[in-house]
């Protein structure tokens, strides 16, 4: 893989850093939570959202280009699974096309990637499998001291848990978390392995 830069040359949101520091010995890990009007990205120590109002294959194009920008130097991609309790919810072929389509990203790219349930990210986060977005949101604020702010709040804060639990998995906690959170990690689908740190 190419150099560590986490951006093409200009950072979509102001504040987020570009290239991972040279003191940084960890791998590189990116949380995603996706969504078709406003998926959440995160890294350690950032997080931002991609917004689009485009409908279709327009829409599909544009998110796969805008999240590829964040993860084509990644060690590791972490993303929130699917909720099969939201029944005959507007655009889930779409939603579940985003999914594969990062997926193919990863794959083409040669990025392993992980996929956690939307109730282990929430157990992580508050160690309840049924906590709300408020929780999930103050959990990240109260263990790690990253607030998220205005639009996407909440998605950012779900992005940075997947982060946050593809560093622990690896063995590169941001934060120690009790026992029953850590239970979260077991049930998600990690890949069998995942390039040393650059």
């Amino acid at each position: 893989m190419s150099a560590p830069t986490l951006f093409d040359t200009t950072t979509p949101a102001a504040g987020l850093p570009t290239p991972r520091p040279a003191a940084v010995t960890h791998p590189l890990v990116i949380g995603l939570d996706l969504s078709l009007t406003c998926t959440g990205i995160a890294g350690e120590g950032w997080s931002t959202i991609v917004r689009t109002k485009t409908r279709g294959d327009a829409r599909l194009a544009y998110l796969e280009h805008e999240i590829g920008t964040f993860i084509k130097a990644a060690d590791l991609v972490v993303m929130e699974g699917p909720s099969y309790g939201h029944g005959a919810m507007a655009g889930h072929e779409d939603l579940s096309g985003l999914r594969v389509l990062v997926r193919r990203y990863c794959f083409r790219h040669r990025i392993p990637y992980g996929v956690v349930p939307p109730s282990n990210l929430k157990m992580f986060a508050t160690t309840r499998g049924n906590a709300t977005k408020g929780e999930v949101r103050s959990g990240v604020a109260d263990r790690y001291g990253h607030h998220t702010e205005g639009v996407g709040r909440y998605d950012q804060a779900d992005a940075y848990t997947a982060m946050a639990m593809g560093l622990h998995h690896l063995g590169y906690p941001l934060a120690t978390a009790p026992d029953r959170a850590l239970k979260a990690l077991d049930g998600c689908a990690w890949p069998d392995s995942v390039a040393a740190a650059r």
